[in-house]
């Protein structure tokens, strides 16, 4: 799809719940719904938006629908380096299956059955959000040594890969050295996440470069079949596990404007929230503003001019 269709596809309100549909309902993520069809998953992206792990009261229209089309494309962009979760043919397995809604087949991804790993695979390319708190009060982001004077935001030496653990819903993730992650998928798998992490985040940075942007950090995921063949799953490269800048007004020592929901963080930091449920409602233009960065990137990569 064009940016152009996927923006007369988006919704006027947000869908938040999660649909009823004829199959076994496995679980809730902060933004997903995952349903049991038998011999693969139906993965349902909503429009809820979480900050600091907490889900918002006010989704964001057509979100889930922007997250998919655009991890759908980033699949085909990354497809030469790692197999990814997606079965063949997805409008076929959506009429094989009976998700005839477009609304709904706009959301969704029917993926294989995978075990995932129990890490989530982060590269870092520049110095910021996390990594330069990091590195202010130690020299060091995530067990990596840096060189000293970096500034904030500035390109580092060479990417980072800094992995952390999966923490159970409510608590937060933490960082692990290679030696844990070694310690938990063994040496030959854990070489194998990090070189192919480092290889999909020069990808995104060279295609994000070609689209005006520039692509600080994300976060990848993999799951692993019973032949134990490494899979790509989940999301790929969008705005909720990215952080992009706009490359025409990047500067270092301060913290670039971005295309994802920072701009609702930054909201969020201005009230007096102790960043625990209930989260405070958003104001229709900070809801409306922070659709249009999502959309903003998926116009930029989609459609570069």
């Amino acid at each position: 799809m064009t940016s152009q269709e996927i923006a007369l596809s988006l919704p006027p309100v947000a869908v938040t719940a999660c649909p009823s549909l004829p199959f076994r309902h496995l679980g809730s993520g902060k933004v997903r719904e995952i349903f049991d069809l038998g011999d693969a998953l139906l993965l349902v992206a909503t429009d809820r938006l979480s900050a600091f792990d907490v889900i918002l009261p006010d989704g964001i229209p057509g979100k889930g629908i922007l997250l998919t089309q655009l991890s759908l494309w980033w699949f085909e962009q990354t497809s030469d380096l790692i197999v990814n979760h997606l079965l063949p043919d997805q409008a076929g397995e959506f009429a094989r299956r009976g998700l005839l809604d477009r609304d709904l087949q706009l959301r969704s991804m029917v993926v294989r059955k995978l075990k995932p790993l129990p890490i989530e695979c982060v590269v870092r390319g520049y110095l910021a959000g996390s990594g330069w708190s990091s590195y202010q009060k130690s020299g060091e982001v995530c067990g990596h040594r840096l060189p000293p004077g970096l500034r904030q935001a500035e390109r580092l030496p060479s990417p980072l890969f800094t992995p952390t653990t999966k923490a159970p819903k409510g608590q937060h993730d933490a960082p692990m050295t290679d030696a844990e992650g070694v310690a938990t998928l063994g040496a030959a798998r854990y070489a194998e996440v990090k070189a192919i992490s480092l290889a999909l985040y020069q990808r995104g940075h060279d295609l994000a470069a070609r689209a005006g942007m520039i692509l600080a950090d994300t976060k990848f995921e993999f799951g692993t079949d019973d032949a134990g063949r490494l899979h790509l799953i989940d999301e790929a490269l969008t705005p909720d596990s990215s952080r992009y800048w706009p490359a025409e007004s990047y500067a270092p020592d301060q913290s670039p404007p971005s295309y994802d929901k920072q701009f609702v963080r930054d909201h969020l930091l201005s009230l007096r929230w102790n960043q625990q449920p209930p989260a405070p409602r958003l104001p229709v233009d900070v809801i409306t503003r922070t659709r249009d960065k999502y959309l903003t990137a998926v116009r930029k990569l989609v459609d570069p001019r």
